[in-house]
């Protein structure tokens, strides 16, 4: 083989291989037409129970959250308003400033959006 396939545009893979007029990750069986590679994938970030994350959203926590460095834990039913939503980093996507504990990664799956 003397040309290099490019990554994988989700996922990032290296290990891409062609299957007929295809690129296709194995990783995250992302299928894509070589010609079309500098294609923005806009990711949808979801709450616990299905609703839609935007950038500003409230959201309240819907289980006790243990915190390294204090004493006491996040409560079912804190509010965090104005929330961030960021690329995944090992599971967490909202960056948000939560009362009393500072700013904090978070996961859309511990979230509720307030509506």
């Amino acid at each position: 083989m003397s040309e290099q396939l490019p990554p994988c545009p989700v996922c990032g893979s290296v290990y891409t291989y062609e299957m007929d007029p295809l690129l296709v990750c194995p990783e995250c069986a992302h299928e894509w037409s070589p010609e079309i590679e500098n294609v923005e994938v806009e990711v949808v970030v979801k709450d616990s129970v299905g609703n839609v994350l935007l950038d500003g959203d409230t959201v309240t926590i819907n289980k006790d959250l243990k915190v390294k460095g204090y004493s006491t834990s996040i409560k079912v039913g804190t509010k965090v308003r104005n929330i961030r939503l960021i690329s995944a980093q090992d599971g967490h996507d909202i960056d948000a400033k939560v009362d009393g504990f500072g700013s904090m990664y978070l996961k859309s799956s511990i979230v509720k959006k307030v509506l």
